[in-house]
């Protein structure tokens, strides 16, 4: 139906195991990775910015596409710094790859952690209206609040929580 670097929109023919038929929107995306910062006083690095889609501001965690041909662990620290200012410490260590949309989407996304960053420069003025450092616990409560609602930011803060709590 539709296609550019992005996205693929295509429609597929669906026959369930008891026979029904029907029509699936299918949507194919392009890799992302996310990285959760966290330093040494169990802060995570946040960015606040207006997502059009929701009309909402959020907090979330930097990521982006991975490009063709880059290592996705090199695009997630490549990401950090566009993002935010701030340069991980060491080469962000992969997670996991999760799907957020697995019944209509193929939209994979990578997960990555880096322990500590120095900052190096301010954010691009397009990708972000603030950043800040939010101790973990106030991040979990944070997406209980509705304040952090993308699936790779909340993903990333409760596998956060978990490895400091000794899970992961």
């Amino acid at each position: 139906m539709d296609e550019n670097p992005f996205i693929r929109l295509s429609i597929a023919s669906v026959e369930l195991p008891d026979g029904t038929e029907f029509e699936q929107y299918v949507m194919r995306m392009r890799r992302t990775a996310t990285t959760v910062v966290v330093d040494d006083q169990d802060r995570v690095l946040l960015m606040w910015r207006h997502r059009f889609i929701v009309d909402r501001w959020v907090w979330e965690l930097p990521g982006g596409y991975v490009d063709q041909a880059e290592e996705p662990a090199t695009a997630a620290a490549r990401e950090v710094e566009e993002e935010t200012g701030w340069r991980p410490a060491h080469k962000p260590e992969f997670v996991m790859t999760f799907q957020p949309m697995i019944g209509n989407a193929d939209s994979p996304q990578d997960l990555y952690f880096a322990d500590g960053a120095t900052e190096v420069g301010r954010p691009d003025a397009n990708e972000t209206e603030r950043v800040a450092w939010i101790p973990l616990e106030k991040a979990v409560d944070m997406i209980k609040s509705g304040e952090i609602a993308g699936a790779g930011s909340v993903i990333g803060i409760l596998y956060a929580l978990a490895r400091r709590r000794g899970f992961g």
